[in-house]
C-alpha cells in the first residue's frame, strides 16, 4: 500500500498547544500572527481542519470562532 501524501502544507507555527489555558492558547495565537485576528482565526480553523484530535480540533475551532468574531466587532467599530 502507497504511503498517504499530506495534502495539508502548514505556514508559519501557531505556537500553540491545546493543553494550554484558553487565554494563553488566544495570546499565542495571536502573536504568532502579529497580532492580526484573521490571519489567527485562518490558521486555527486550519488546524482544527487537518488534525485527527477531537480535543484540539474543539479547542482550535473554538479560538477561530473567537477570532472570527473579534474580527467582525473591530470591522464594525471601524464603520
Amino acid at each position: 500500500m502507497p504511503k498517504k501524501k499530506k495534502w495539508f502544507k502548514a505556514g508559519k507555527p501557531l505556537n500553540w498547544k491545546s493543553s494550554d489555558s484558553q487565554k494563553t492558547r488566544r495570546e499565542s495565537a495571536l502573536k504568532s500572527r502579529s497580532g492580526k485576528l484573521l490571519p489567527a482565526a485562518r490558521a486555527l480553523q486550519a488546524l482544527a481542519n487537518v488534525t485527527k484530535d477531537k480535543d484540539t480540533a474543539r479547542k482550535a475551532r473554538a479560538d477561530a470562532i473567537y477570532f472570527y468574531a473579534q474580527h467582525e466587532k473591530q470591522k464594525d467599530r471601524m464603520k
